[in-house]
């Protein structure tokens, strides 16, 4: 593995139970370190890693392992533990799949969790987001939801203040402008839930800060931490896209070096 690193998926001290944010921030400093790109660029990345054989199926369950991580550290150990459910706000494409294999994980160190599809469609719109919804299916820690219209969208407002944690894992390649139902009305759950001191964690990029230009959506997630993959985004280094993305870190997820170079 590139810098000495395990994937996620093999990474023993993803799983240890004093983990905190700080020791993982290190683990994972030389991807951190490594030169930020576009959104653009990055999808020309992972483009170029699965013609090198790397699946896309392999990809996202690394991505949503190293998710799954974040969460457990951020709803803290022992006598602070937040012990509400982890809600994940997934959109219907590939950032929705990495919440997905997150919550899945997350079931297997005994954590429940609300997935919440933000959908017009009851299913996701991609291959490997859709095998990933229905590996949910049976888990008894996880509860699955369709969020089709802004309405059921707001009741999620009830009893949001007990949330453990939210994921946001709506719209990872950002878009700029207002944002249409029902991924609006999900993001001001986000955002309430931030208000009433429920940390919010991000995949990729907070729903929606453009990762290139770091021009944020109306409205705009504002996350505690930030969990992107491989490289760092140029536009989570803008100042109001770094205030809205937090703590940034940085995973590994198998993208091999020959794919950055060519």
């Amino acid at each position: 593995m590139t810098d000495a690193v395990p994937l996620p998926t093999q990474d023993p001290l993803l799983r240890a139970p004093d983990l905190d944010l700080a020791t993982l921030e290190r683990h994972w400093a030389a991807f951190g370190a490594r030169a930020p790109v576009s959104g653009e660029a990055m999808r020309g990345i992972d483009r170029r890693a699965q013609r090198l054989g790397v699946s896309g199926e392999s990809l996202m369950e690394e991505a949503g392992t190293a998710v799954g991580a974040v969460a457990r550290v951020l709803l803290g150990t022992g006598d602070d533990r937040r012990t509400g459910p982890v809600l994940v706000l997934a959109g219907p494409g590939n950032n929705g799949g990495d919440g997905h294999v997150a919550a899945r994980w997350l079931a297997d160190h005994g954590i429940r969790s609300v997935v919440a599809l933000v959908a017009a469609d009851d299913r996701p719109t991609t291959r490997d987001a859709a095998l990933q919804w229905d590996r949910l299916d049976g888990l008894d820690e996880v509860e699955r939801l369709h969020i089709a219209t802004a309405h059921e969208a707001r009741l999620l407002l009830n009893g949001i203040e007990r949330a453990g944690l939210v994921i946001d894992a709506l719209l990872g390649t950002g878009v700029r402008g207002a944002l249409r139902e029902p991924i609006r009305s999900a993001v001001d759950v986000a955002r309430r839930a931030r208000r009433s001191g429920v940390p919010v964690l991000a995949v990729d990029t907070p729903t929606a800060v453009d990762p290139t230009s770091g021009a944020p959506s109306d409205p705009v997630v504002v996350a505690n931490v930030t969990i992107t993959f491989h490289r760092p985004r140029t536009g989570l280094r803008t100042a109001l896209a770094a205030r809205l993305a937090g703590r940034e870190l940085v995973a590994p997820i198998g993208i091999p070096a020959e794919a950055d170079r060519q």
